[in-house]
């Protein structure tokens, strides 16, 4: 199977489960084509740019972002507790079900008052997959893969951003032939149920994570379960897999050796932990606000700016949301090699540059009559995505979903996410209004804290790199139980004897395990 994977059925694995991630983006993205459809404005009373009445058109719009993303915060803040009480894969599988109901409330709306509903009920869907997911991914996958693993839920992303723009360039020509019908409109928001009800449909099928399974004393189970995901070619006894285990149990029982129970609010309670919260808080901030979700949700506005007209502006967002696919195959591909950190750092200078060019050529062309200046224009977005798709798409929910032990990853990546869809609130809410009264101003808004961040990356940022998530908790000043990145010699004569027990009969007892831990905490 090569490096990336161990073998196939992890590779399933973790693409199946993105089929929520398509679902996820697909919502996310899916009103930036709507509100390219005539029928929309007609189906809910609101006036169409340039007609009288725009303004409060504009703020709706705002709203109907901004109220989904206020319920994929809520989706993420349920996930700090239902992903370790009920477990990530029934979690995964609620979310689906919400996503879904909403999806149908959202196409079914009648007024503006029902798709405001609509939209907040679904984005608690959205909430609770998108947090739950790539978590879940980065605990089935080998320390070696999880770079490329992970992607998987970037690469689903991008596959449903490129399905809302398509699917909404398409419809657009029913109302373009002069059809009333609300079909446009109504179809794709309804689309957004299909990859969630059909990973829910076979979501039976797929392990629970081990790590969880551990969690809750189910270690037997655990060890099957890894196993099977992690078996290799040329490994017939699992040695591999033998030594995560190990790694693992060692790591749970000097964990409750130290900390005998978990508070509700751990994440913050330590040290180490505060400063994990904030690195993803502040991730995510830095993240929104270089403008992403503006441009894909309100690009139709920005091309028409422009003095684009008809199908158009609907034809360059499909293609620029494409153009995101092959940037997440690019993550999946080099991360593991070239790091998290490194793909990061070029990601915000090439955002950085795209901005300031952006914000230069839409201050010169805008509302002039240089057709050739306002085409240059459009260049800088899609330089933007370039950048975006393959430095930090997927980029950031792998390594939110690295950096937090085990026993509050939930609590950790609902904090990363919350803060995220918080951050979505501010942006998608101000973006219309702010496109329609400041113009290319706004682009500066997004230049200068994304010049701020280049910094932060690169001094406050730990690599995180082919350590498995156990060795993870080192770089934040945690004690590891037993190291299986850069392990000493004494630590392999560790990994030597279990490999050599389990191959005699299974691995140590729980009571014998317990014991063993004891004495190397002692030992620490």
């Amino acid at each position: 199977m090569g490096k990336y994977i161990p073998n196939a059925f992890n590779l399933i694995v973790v693409i199946y489960v993105a089929l929520g991630s398509t679902s996820c983006s697909y919502g996310l993205a899916i009103l930036g084509s709507t509100v390219g459809q005539p029928s929309f404005y007609k189906s809910l009373g609101l006036a169409m740019q340039g007609e009288p009445g725009y303004a409060r058109t504009a703020s709706l719009i705002g709203a109907f972002n901004g109220v989904g993303a206020a319920g994929a915060c809520v989706g993420a803040i349920i996930n700090s507790w239902s992903a370790d009480a009920l477990s990530r894969k029934l979690t995964i599988q609620i979310g689906a079900v919400i996503l879904s109901l909403g999806a149908a409330l959202c196409a079914a709306s009648v007024n503006v008052g029902m798709f405001v509903f609509a939209r907040l009920f679904a984005g608690v869907g959205i909430g609770m997959l998108v947090t739950c997911i790539p978590m879940y991914q980065a605990e089935v996958s080998t320390p070696e893969s999880r770079g490329f693993m992970v992607s998987m839920h970037g690469i689903m992303f991008a596959v449903g951003y490129g399905l809302s723009s398509w699917i909404g360039y398409g419809v657009y020509f029913i109302s373009a032939a002069g059809s009333d019908s609300t079909f446009p409109w109504r179809f794709p928001l309804a689309f957004q149920a299909a990859p969630a009800l059909l990973m829910l449909i076979g979501s039976p099928w797929l392990p629970y994570s081990p790590r969880w399974l551990m969690s809750q004393d189910r270690f037997e189970e655990a060890e099957a379960v890894l196993k099977r995901l992690h078996d290799r070619k040329g490994e017939d006894n699992h040695e591999t897999a033998i030594k995560e285990f190990y790694q693992m149990r060692k790591q749970l029982e000097q964990d409750r050796q130290v900390q005998a129970s978990i508070s509700r609010f751990e994440v913050f309670r330590t040290a180490a932990n505060r400063k994990r919260a904030l690195i993803v808080a502040a991730m995510m901030w830095f993240n929104m606000f270089t403008g992403v979700l503006i441009i894909a949700n309100y690009a139709v506005l920005l091309f028409t700016q422009l003095g684009l007209t008809g199908s158009t502006p609907l034809l360059l967002l499909a293609i620029w949301i494409t153009i995101s696919f092959p940037g997440n195959v690019i993550t999946a591909l080099f991360i593991d090699k070239w790091g998290r950190r490194k793909f990061m750092l070029v990601g915000a200078t090439g955002i950085e540059v795209a901005l300031i060019l952006e914000c230069v050529l839409q201050a010169v062309y805008t509302g002039s009559t240089n057709a050739a200046g306002q085409k240059a224009a459009i260049f800088p977005i899609f330089l933007f995505i370039c950048f975006w798709s393959s430095c930090f798409d997927a980029t950031q929910y792998l390594y939110m979903s690295e950096i937090f032990p085990t026993a509050i990853r939930g609590q950790g990546t609902a904090v990363g996410m919350a803060n995220q869809f918080a951050a979505q609130i501010i942006i998608l809410v101000a973006g219309p209004i702010a496109l329609n009264n400041i113009g290319w101003k706004f682009f500066l808004v997004m230049a200068c804290p994304t010049a701020v961040y280049i910094p932060v990356i690169y001094f406050f940022f730990p690599e995180t790199q082919n350590r498995s998530l156990e060795d993870i908790n080192a770089e934040f000043g945690d004690k590891v139980a037993v190291h299986y990145y850069g392990a000493t010699a004494e630590e392999q004569d560790e990994y030597a004897q279990a490999i050599d027990i389990e191959e005699h009969g299974g691995m140590l007892s729980a009571k014998t395990a317990l014991a063993d831990a004891v004495h190397h905490v002692e030992k620490v």
